[in-house]
């Protein structure tokens, strides 16, 4: 489904470069769960975000569906990250003014001719938060939910348009270790009932290790 072939990132501040990735490989296939690990300032978020679209590689490419994303025109490499790609952060990044079912419907208003298909988006919007256990509180704001209850209005505005795959970065980094557990398990299960793939960074050993295979980034090269 997905495959990064010779992905290096550098930054460079005019002075000096500090290379980040150094030549990686990796290929996702359909309905696996891969858990990508490493130390804090490692790369593995920079690497997340080249996977998904989100920020160009220095030197590489990343080949999803057979198409090179970073050879699309912006338009079209917007359009795979929303209707093909899910994300979910550490940080939640919900729309505070917005209620937990308008946060949810979001990504599916965006994009040309969506707004026709409201009502479809409200009912899948309303069954993903059902999934997620927080049918109860679809009227509620994010200031009024938990950590926790947080990231899973995340999860379910990340599955709005049925992705084909999830990019997961640090998602239980900012929640207690029995929350965290619950979010992993419901990634786990969403990806095993929908068969998506699954690409999840974290610090959490315990965690990768329930993963189909687990990668280590270190020194910008990623080991299996």
């Amino acid at each position: 489904m997905l495959e990064a072939r010779g992905i290096h990132k550098v930054y460079d501040n005019g002075k000096k470069e500090l290379k980040v990735l150094k030549g990686i490989d990796l290929n996702v296939k359909e309905g696996s769960f891969i858990s990508i690990i490493g130390p804090s300032g490692a790369g593995k978020s920079t690497l997340l975000h080249i996977l998904g679209g989100l920020d160009n590689p220095t030197k590489g490419s990343v080949i999803f569906k057979e198409e090179d994303i970073y050879a699309l025109s912006d338009n079209a490499l917007s359009k795979i990250r929303n209707e093909k790609i899910g994300f979910v952060f550490q940080f939640y990044h919900l729309l505070s003014e917005f209620t937990v079912l308008e946060n949810v419907i979001m990504p599916a208003l965006i994009g040309l001719g969506r707004r026709s298909r409201d009502s479809q988006a409200q009912e899948r919007a309303m069954d993903l938060l059902e999934k997620v256990a927080l049918e109860e509180r679809m009227a509620y704001f994010p200031a009024q939910l938990s950590g926790g209850e947080q990231q899973r209005v995340a999860i379910a505005r990340a599955l709005i348009n049925n992705p084909e795959i999830l990019f997961c970065d640090e998602p239980t980094g900012n929640l207690d270790s029995a929350t965290g557990n619950e979010i992993f398990s419901l990634i786990r299960k969403i990806s095993s009932e929908s068969k998506m793939s699954v690409v999840l960074v974290t610090h959490n050993l315990e965690l990768a290790k329930l993963s189909d295979k687990v990668y280590h980034l270190q020194d910008g090269v990623l080991i299996n």
